[in-house]
């Protein structure tokens, strides 16, 4: 295994972890100043501020993306929904492209409705279907300009609204169907949060393969987890085996970047250069 408390530079924000203290540039300026020189932003954020003066401000600052976050979503109850899910997420392919991002990060979403708390339906497998014919059009759109595209398997209490891909299986199978020769153009986003539990991690980890592991994120799961979506842990704060989980992605040849990406209240009310530094300090000794 590598030896992160050496290599700073294979650290990478996921800008999610400090968004409610500062935009983007400021977040970008924060990071440079604390010695990170990788992140992965979200569309909102990029947004806020410009696309142009984002892309401009990281090669000023000669920071790069681990990954970009995000586009999926692809479920809806008509045609015209599905159709214009299809063209934000050719948008969220050009904006990656433009951001220089080695790939688009897949959130596929589930029930139509649900993720406002309302469904529209509850047909799963009707949602996993519309899933699987939107990534296959956004792929042939991806391979064209060369943006890979990473399916994030989401852990199955965001089975109903964000994500009914819920296991690193089901990610590469459709992964394997879609792109059988393994080109590169399609793989996974492995997020410690949402696989640590599956008892079959180990087995698909090595299934996957460093072709298809496209960015790896890690947080901690805390016990009591509070909040469904928002209590994420530093990492080393909760029960998540981080050393052993990373062991066993860079056996699979696995050299890319280490991406922390914390959802928390309690995180977001701190100063975020006290989050950056603890981030810095996680990273070096239990990531």
């Amino acid at each position: 295994m590598r030896d992160l408390s050496q290599h700073l530079e294979l650290l990478s924000l996921n800008t999610a972890t400090v968004r409610k203290q500062a935009p983007l540039d400021r977040i970008i300026e924060a990071a440079v100043a604390r010695g990170i020189r990788l992140i992965d932003p979200w569309r909102d954020q990029v947004q806020a501020i410009g696309l142009d003066k984002i892309a401009r401000q990281l090669r000023d600052a000669g920071v790069r993306l681990s990954g970009y976050c995000r586009g999926g979503f692809y479920t809806a109850l008509d045609a015209q929904g599905r159709a214009a899910a299809l063209d934000d997420n050719r948008r969220a392919i050009d904006e990656a492209k433009a951001l220089g991002s080695p790939c688009l990060v897949l959130v596929v979403g589930s029930l139509p409705g649900a993720l406002s708390g309302k469904p529209q339906s509850i047909n799963i497998a009707l949602a996993r279907s519309q899933v699987r014919d939107g990534i296959a059009a956004s792929l042939d759109y991806a391979r064209s300009v060369g943006m890979p595209l990473a399916i994030e398997p989401l852990h199955p209490m965001q089975a109903a609204d964000r994500a009914c891909v819920n296991t690193l299986e089901q990610a590469l199978d459709l992964c394997g169907e879609l792109d059988p020769g393994r080109t590169g153009v399609l793989g996974v986003a492995l997020d410690a949060y949402h696989v640590w539990w599956d008892p079959k991690l180990a087995t698909q980890i090595e299934r996957a393969g460093a072709e298809r592991l496209l960015a790896y994120h890690i947080c901690d799961w805390l016990l009591p987890t509070r909040d469904l979506l928002n209590d994420r842990g530093m990492p080393g704060d909760g029960v998540i085996e981080l050393r052993k989980l990373r062991g066993l992605v860079e056996a699979t040849g696995f050299q890319g970047a280490v991406e922390i990406e914390i959802f928390s209240d309690a995180w977001w009310s701190r100063p975020m250069d006290e989050v950056l530094q603890v981030c810095i300090s996680r990273f070096k000794s239990v990531a």
